[in-house]
């Protein structure tokens, strides 16, 4: 195809689905791409920091199911990225069900360290419980809405001890029967953390079914995970990207108003006319601005569909400290808080609670001496509080948190630093979700494109992470979906 026959492409958002989409297209042939990204950066929701020496993932952080199905691993491996353990066929052969099996320690806010081994009736009480969410697959073998309705009524009534914990733990004593109840509300607040949801009331119940788990045991970029979009854009021209250009709105179905049926309208001003547009915007930020975004509307039918697909807030805090307070073994710190046995409680002060939504702490290998890093997760409305405090208010929270629960008042965070997608204007958010109403329909209408029919079709394409229907919320999800809409234009011109 000759240069100046090839179809005008633009792609708005230079995250990893926008970068896949115009390397596809480049491998393909098409040239005639243009990438506008509304920051001064590459990555969107992938971006790498250091505290210290240790480094940070400030947006994602694992590539989930590093095996040969998932594109990002194979990617990560190609590029020399990834450990060796990562790239074991005994690793990726692993089937976690997201849930990766990290040595633990338990700290109470009672003061109690409870062993690890005594809160594992706990934890398989709720792998049961995931268990059973997952045989629910439509809405007609449920009387329930949401995964909060149905661990409520079903499994875990939370005023009293549940029927299946007393009968189980009927050789325990009340204080441990306490502790592992209120395990188990702090693995649900994690499963908060997984979904970006505020709590588990939020999300839908049959739709918690729609993701699909790849095998592997989650791994990382040892160099950060912007080392894959730097490996990606150094295979792209290098003046494909036009950054600092957000978009204030994209004219389609411009029939007759001459060679191009789509002008991409920037905020300062520029138009360019376009044959596509390839939207990779991320699902908050289409649900704020979608009224102004799209000249003529979002037609009602996808716009229904992306105000149900949800988008919730998880939050990290990396915390680095002197010296460990933890376990040598420790990957993981759970926070149990007593007498808390529903998270999804409603708090009547926020501004005093919101560290009870902080589940535990992930922990980092050291990167030097007398430096030991923790990553503290929050998700939903606590989290959006979080971000509106300062970063010595958040560091003073977390030290009096570390110390009620150790009760060692000696420690004292060095530093940290917190994300803050929430406040972000261009993300407004962290990844999405199935809310409570969305249906499997509802995700194949964020991938439709505009219009659906026509002797113009694909003007408007859509990607991103939360136009996947079952790969939502991850990186390979983002990135499957550059493909596909690069892999629709591609197939669309070799039929014509």
């Amino acid at each position: 195809m000759a240069e100046n026959a090839q179809p005008k492409t633009v792609i708005i958002g230079c995250g990893i689905s926008g970068i896949s989409a115009a390397h596809r297209l480049f491998q393909a042939g098409f040239h005639n791409v243009r990438i506008l990204e509304a920051t001064a950066r590459s990555g969107g929701r992938i971006k790498t920091a250091k505290l210290g020496n240790t480094i940070t993932e400030i947006g994602a952080t694992y590539i989930h199911g590093p095996s040969e199905e998932n594109p990002v691993f194979c990617l990560s491996r190609d590029f020399g990225l990834l450990d060796p353990e990562a790239l074991t066929e005994e690793n990726q052969a692993k089937a976690v069900e997201e849930r990766p099996p990290l040595v633990p320690n338990w700290f109470s806010s009672s003061g109690q360290r409870p062993i690890a081994e005594h809160m594992i009736p706990a934890v398989e009480m709720y792998d049961e419980l995931m268990e059973d969410l997952q045989r629910i697959k439509n809405g007609e073998e449920t009387p329930w809405t949401s995964v909060g309705d149905f661990v409520r009524s079903e499994s875990l009534v939370f005023v009293q001890l549940p029927q299946r914990a007393a009968e189980r733990w009927k050789d325990k004593d009340e204080t441990t029967r306490e502790l592992l109840m209120c395990a188990i509300s702090t693995l649900l607040k994690l499963e908060c953390c997984d979904s970006a949801a505020h709590s588990m009331d939020d999300l839908d119940l049959v739709g918690f079914n729609f993701f699909k788990n790849l095998a592997g045991l989650d791994c990382t970029v040892h160099s950060g995970m912007e080392a894959l979009i730097e490996s990606l854009m150094s295979e792209l021209p290098r003046d494909l990207v036009s950054y600092n250009h957000p978009v204030r709105c994209v004219h389609w179905n411009n029939a007759g108003s001459g060679e191009h049926v789509v002008t991409v309208e920037c905020e300062g001003g520029e138009r360019i006319a376009a044959d596509h547009v390839i939207v990779t915007i991320p699902l908050g930020y289409l649900k704020k601005h979608h009224s102004t975004l799209f000249c003529p509307p979002l037609p009602v039918h996808k716009l229904h569909s992306l105000q149900k697909v949800g988008f919730g807030t998880c939050n990290k805090i990396f915390v680095e400290f002197d010296s460990p307070w933890w376990d040598p073994d420790c990957e993981v710190i759970y926070l149990l808080w007593t007498g808390e046995y529903d998270p999804s409680e409603q708090v009547s002060d926020i501004g005093k609670s919101w560290m009870r939504k902080i589940v535990g702490f992930t922990v980092h290998q050291p990167s030097e001496r007398n430096s030991h890093v923790l990553c503290g997760w929050i998700a939903g409305h606590e989290a959006e509080y979080m971000e509106t405090l300062s970063e010595e208010e958040v560091r003073c929270a977390v030290t009096e948190l570390v110390r009620s629960f150790t009760r060692n008042l000696t420690i004292t965070p060095r530093r940290i630093v917190r994300t803050q997608w929430f406040h972000d204007p261009w993300t407004c958010g962290s990844y999405s979700h199935p809310a409570v109403g969305c249906t499997a329909q509802d995700l194949e209408n964020m991938m439709e494109p505009l219009p659906s029919k026509g002797t113009q079709p694909l003007q408007v394409l859509f990607a991103g992470e939360a136009t996947h229907p079952c790969h939502y919320s991850t990186v390979h999800g983002a990135l499957l979906t550059g493909w596909r809409e690069a892999d629709r234009l591609i197939s669309h011109y070799s039929s014509v």
